[in-house]
């Protein structure tokens, strides 16, 4: 017998409900600033109230730092009495989550602000209004995301570091690097499959999967969207599933983006197009011939890149990441089907022509990379900027590599016109006082290295 369901809920919710048969709980997902997924799981029964009326989460959990403490200099602890906001369900957001042993479904959650709006310093939001400058002078960009990440051993090494995985098919410790290389797809198929099948039943778009460029290293690409909210609603959700499938079959999925030392990192890669109002891509041209759309949208994001580092590299570890020769841009250059450049134009067709954002780390919040990505493209639209000439050959020989600190950064963003007049001055001073926190409270920490360089020696 089929499940009655509420018309409190939206008809596409209410249509996925119904296929989940004998749903009991449900989740209710709520990304953070670090993109993680916090919220509060319910029964069957309570669903229909949570559509008529939301739910309570604390308003402080949007800014919570990595170790999920509450940031109290961003105002939204203490200083007002740790309030809670009322969270909604986001229409079409409800899927089943087809890992767990018993029925289950999810549904991310937007956060309201107390006024009648939505919290703007949510990063679904900070997205949101990016998008609405582009619908107002008629233009629709086209995003796909990109997520590198490592399989991993699921037991952390005598030392407390991580270790790559044991190869399901040889029983072996993996120690080599074979990018692209067929044979590791084959022997995580398993995983990979899992990935596949949770991705179908959660209309995720994946669809391709490669051996990166480290053992136990992979990358997972989804399809272009229309919609920029929906692709990073995928990206965000993605990681759900590849963690989950990791887990399922005894290993550790990372996206942290430098796991070790002598091995690559892993990054989130934004795919960019824009279409006009008719539909018509204004990036399209030949390597021969860039358009001025073209370079005018590569010159923003160079502008850009300074201010909005730390949306593109938010914690201690990001940083290790960018390294010479390791396929990691390490300035603001660009060029075509190029990987040694921050912004790469692909080799595709003239119709498709698109920029391929290559900065960000697999640590970042997709949302917040996009907002980044998206508001730099637009403002070299409206600046008509030049970006200088595209890189022919090794950017890493050609131009010369920045030095790239958290510090800096952060201090960057908060002092940012840019930042404050583009994504506001609540969500500058929000994720700013988070990552700040978050840099003290690491370096209060004594590390091992510390201890191994200084302790006898001085």
């Amino acid at each position: 017998m089929p499940m009655m369901t509420s018309n409190l809920l939206p008809d596409d919710d209410a249509a996925e409900l119904q296929q989940i048969a004998g749903c009991e709980m449900i989740d209710l997902l709520l990304p953070d600033m670090n993109g993680l997924l916090r919220g509060k799981r319910i029964t069957r029964d309570a669903l229909e109230k949570v559509y008529a009326n939301g739910v309570c989460l604390p308003m402080s959990l949007i800014a919570t730092d990595i170790t999920g403490n509450t940031v109290e200099e961003t105002g939204l602890g203490y200083d007002i009495g740790d309030e809670d906001r009322i969270c909604r369900p986001i229409p079409g957001t409800l899927k089943v989550v087809p890992w767990q042993r018993r029925p289950m479904a999810q549904v991310l959650l937007g956060m309201e602000d107390g006024k009648g709006g939505m919290f703007a310093a949510n990063p679904r939001e900070v997205l949101k209004r990016v998008l609405a400058r582009y619908t107002a002078k008629g233009l629709t960009p086209v995003v796909a995301v990109e997520l590198e990440f490592y399989l991993l051993d699921q037991e952390l090494d005598e030392k407390g570091r991580p270790r790559t995985s044991i190869n399901p098919a040889t029983g072996a410790r993996n120690h080599s690097t074979q990018v692209y290389y067929m044979e590791d797809l084959n022997d995580y198929q398993d995983f990979t499959d899992a990935v596949t099948e949770a991705c179908r039943a959660q209309h995720i778009p994946a669809d391709t999967a490669v051996a990166e460029y480290a053992p136990g290293q992979f990358e997972i690409n989804l399809k272009h969207r229309k919609d920029a909210l929906v692709a990073c609603d995928d990206a965000i959700l993605l990681k759900r599933v590849i963690k989950s499938a990791a887990a399922d079959h005894g290993l550790m999925a990372s996206f942290m983006a430098k796991p070790f030392v002598d091995q690559a990192g892993s990054g989130t890669h934004i795919h960019v197009s824009v279409l006009d109002k008719d539909g018509n891509n204004i990036f399209a041209c030949t390597p021969e011939q860039p358009c001025d759309a073209l370079r005018h949208g590569v010159a923003g994001l160079q502008q850009a890149s300074k201010d909005c580092m730390l949306m593109f590299a938010p914690h201690a570890n990001s940083y290790r990441r960018f390294v010479l020769n390791a396929f990691v841009p390490l300035n603001d250059c660009w060029g075509f089907n190029n990987r040694t450049v921050a912004m790469r134009i692909p080799h595709s067709d003239e119709a498709n022509t698109r920029i391929e954002h290559r900065i960000a780390g697999a640590d970042a919040n997709p949302y917040l990379v996009t907002a980044a990505v998206l508001a730099g493209i637009l403002s070299g639209l409206e600046s008509k900027g030049d970006p200088g000439p595209p890189i022919v050959g090794n950017a890493y020989e050609q131009t010369e590599a920045r030095e790239l600190f958290w510090r800096d950064t952060i201090r960057d963003f908060m002092g940012s016109a840019f930042v404050k007049d583009t994504f506001g001055a609540e969500f500058q001073h929000i994720y700013g006082q988070q990552k700040l926190k978050e840099m003290r409270s690491f370096y209060t920490e004594v590390t091992t290295l510390e201890i191994d360089w200084y302790l006898r020696q001085v």
